[in-house]
């Protein structure tokens, strides 16, 4: 599989996907598309994954989460809307791997060996989420790691920690100098409030836009890709990117006006 280009996995994972939805759910042959699609599609978790790559996390965690949000897009793709699954997946991916970031930064002390049942509970909820076809609860976590249930719901809990700090204390990179702690700043009127209306005109047009349109800004300006990036995701150039985006930002600058 690792031999095909983009452009014939693209028309694999179509016509596997139109299959999978007329297959029985659970089925021997539903599996074995199911998993061929997984297959089919790792290398865009790998794609995405490689855009956490400063993190301190290892790679191979990293993917096996995105593997997740990978199983979840299959499992709700719906063939017949007019949408490409590589645009659908992306998401799912992404949000799996961010959250996975959330949850990996401990905010209080965490035992060690919570912090090393955190892997194996990322790993056992992959390869139960495949074959269930659902999150596993904490039971099925416990007897997949036979690890008492209790020890499972604590990992877990563990798992959701976020950094946090005391707003009546001055961070070490903040100017101190006018004595006010950082609540005190608080209160401040939003300039990004005058946007509001202009966000809300925007909607309705941007919903208007193709399908790789609509990726390119979201990727562009949501996920901050390089515009070499996109183009390597989508098979195109960097140029027809830049094209793309001109092109797409000009009708919506026109729309708006009018």
């Amino acid at each position: 599989m690792s031999t095909m280009t983009p452009s014939v996995e693209r028309s694999l994972s179509k016509a596997f996907l139109g299959r999978l939805e007329r297959l029985e759910e659970g089925s021997p042959e539903y599996q074995r598309v199911r998993n061929a699609l997984i297959m089919m599609n790792i290398s865009l978790v790998t794609f995405v994954a490689r855009r956490f790559r400063h993190r301190t996390e290892p790679e191979e965690d990293v993917v096996q989460v995105g593997t997740i949000g990978l199983i979840k897009a299959i499992d709700r793709f719906d063939p017949g809307r007019e949408v490409e699954f590589t645009t659908f997946a992306i998401p799912y991916i992404a949000g799996e791997i961010k959250r996975f970031f959330r949850d990996a930064t401990w905010a209080v002390h965490v035992p060690r060996r919570l912090q090393e049942l955190r892997s194996e509970l990322v790993q056992a909820i992959s390869e139960l989420s495949s074959g269930l076809h659902r999150s596993p609860t904490a039971a099925e976590l416990a007897q997949h790691l036979r690890r008492p249930v209790e020890e499972i719901s604590e990992g877990l809990v563990a798992m959701n920690g976020y950094v946090a700090g005391s707003f009546d204390m001055f961070r070490p990179d903040q100017d101190a100098g006018d004595g006010l702690a950082p609540h005190a700043r608080f209160g401040d009127l939003d300039p990004a409030l005058e946007l509001v209306d202009n966000v809300q005109a925007l909607k309705p047009l941007l919903d208007g836009l193709d399908a790789r349109d609509r990726l390119i800004l979201r990727l562009r300006f949501g996920g901050e890709w390089k515009q070499s990036e996109i183009g390597e995701l989508l098979g195109i150039s960097q140029m027809q990117v830049s094209r793309l985006l001109a092109r797409t930002l000009a009708q919506l600058r026109e729309e708006m006006l009018t």
